[in-house]
């Protein structure tokens, strides 16, 4: 195996793991921190509630809306409004971003849910 392949497999194998983490965190995001914008809210309980289930079982993944194949993004719409969810890295703290998010040791997830103008 040249030098070049073993960077190119070890970028995909990389990539899977983020994409890996990303998805089992978004479906059980108590795993990290979520945070919700004041818009979101503001929602009745039901529609919080029902908004959270979209995002946890989101899979509409594409190359327009994740094209780092990292699943760590997402757009859903509900009662004719459309919501963002991404999900950023952070080091242990929370204070800083990660140094390796393919490394659950040292990287801590936030999920955050947002309306899509106030992105």
């Amino acid at each position: 195996m040249t030098s070049s392949n073993h960077h190119q497999l070890a970028a995909v194998e990389r990539t899977a793991t983020i994409r890996s983490l990303n998805d089992a965190f978004r479906r059980n995001p108590t795993a990290g921190r979520a945070v919700i914008t004041p818009s979101v809210s503001a929602l009745p309980h039901d529609q919080r509630l029902a908004l959270l289930m979209a995002v946890v079982g989101f899979g509409d993944f594409n190359a327009g809306n994740d094209p780092y194949n990292e699943h760590d993004f997402g757009a859903v719409e509900q009662d004719g409004v459309s919501y963002f969810w991404k999900i950023d890295y952070y080091d242990q703290d929370y204070d800083m971003g990660s140094p390796d998010p393919a490394n659950p040791h040292v990287t801590r997830r936030v999920l955050t849910i947002m309306r899509a103008d106030e992105y």
